[in-house]
């Protein structure tokens, strides 16, 4: 089975809506578009994680399709990300588009977790999610994805699309690998760990059933 892996820029405060550009999303009254600018580093592999789609096959939601189509086909032929994206596989979900201009595209049709879950099963190369937070959310609460590549930048928007919204499935996660770039970034890289599990540290007084269950075994050990 392809592991699905989603791949996102975040701020502090857990937004990624717009990290590329001003006019990048600008849903909702979004006036930080491009955040991520003044933290780049020439020095970080951004392939390391997934973010260039090299050897995986892609999965966008319609926003991110839409901004990727408008941009990377037009690029140079020697950009090495343009390179990448243009040729790889990608699947969209969309509920409005009906046609797709860019090469290697598809759409998911109208149920995108049963597509995906039908994509996973099949052989092949591993599955990449670039941005396309809507979409996330709903692979999420279907515990479709098996791994997030997440960096994290030294900022707090404050509002905006966030990874994980308030519909997010609870469940514990670990940390497999992590550095941090020269300007702050934390490009960590999680796996999904199992349910959630609570505890307390505070002390509770022990119940009367407890205190006579203890009291007992101290009069048979006499």
């Amino acid at each position: 089975m392809r592991k699905l892996i989603a791949s996102a820029f975040v701020s502090l405060d857990g937004v990624m809506q717009a990290p590329g550009g001003p006019d990048e999303d600008p849903t909702g009254g979004f006036a930080f578009g491009g955040w991520i600018f003044n933290y780049s580093d020439e020095a970080v592999d951004i392939s390391a994680a997934g973010f260039d789609g090299k050897d995986r096959d892609i999965v966008l939601g319609r926003r991110t399709y839409e901004i990727f189509e408008a941009y990377w086909p037009y690029q140079p032929a020697g950009n090495p990300i343009a390179k990448t994206l243009n040729a790889a596989k990608k699947y969209v979900a969309s509920k409005t588009l009906t046609t797709l201009q860019w090469q290697n595209s598809t759409l998911l049709g109208d149920d995108v977790v049963k597509a995906v879950a039908a994509l996973k099963a099949q052989p092949g190369r591993d599955l990449q999610t670039i941005g396309s937070a809507n979409l996330i959310q709903s692979l999420q609460a279907a515990s479709l994805i098996d791994e997030y590549n997440v960096w994290t930048y030294p900022l707090i928007l404050g509002r905006g699309k966030r990874l994980f919204e308030s519909t997010a499935k609870p469940g514990g996660l670990r940390l497999v690998r992590t550095q941090t770039s020269a300007t702050g970034v934390v490009m960590s890289t999680y796996v999904p760990a199992g349910n959630v599990k609570p505890g307390s540290f505070v002390q509770t007084e022990p119940s009367r059933k407890e205190l006579d269950r203890r009291a007992k075994m101290e009069r048979e050990d006499r």
